[in-house]
């Protein structure tokens, strides 16, 4: 084989390695790209369960909200009713004539 061969077969791997790193850039880029793609996928996705969990859990808080005060306001019919009897049962205990 001569120097001039040897130069040519040279040229013709290094041609070949040159012609599949750009290849390989190719493909990588391609995957960056994807990836990039699916992260930007998964953020907005991320975004929407997050607003549909703060809508609900602002649902929640407010019927919370309105349970309690319901409650609240049960309690308070449930103590002037109390109050009520306990002073009815007071004043028919005070009507009552001692024993002699």
């Amino acid at each position: 084989m001569t120097a001039e061969e040897r130069f040519e077969r040279i040229e013709h791997v290094t041609a070949g390695l040159a012609e599949e790193r750009r290849k390989d850039r190719e493909e990588f880029h391609a995957v960056w790209r994807d990836t990039q793609r699916q992260l930007n996928e998964l953020t907005l996705h991320v975004a929407a369960v997050n607003d549909a969990l703060s809508a609900r859990i602002a649902d929640l808080a407010a019927q919370a909200a309105l349970r309690d005060r319901e409650t609240d306001r049960r309690f308070r019919e449930t103590d002037a009713r109390t109050y009520r009897l306990v002073t009815a049962i007071g004043q028919l205990i005070a009507r009552i004539p001692p024993k002699e």
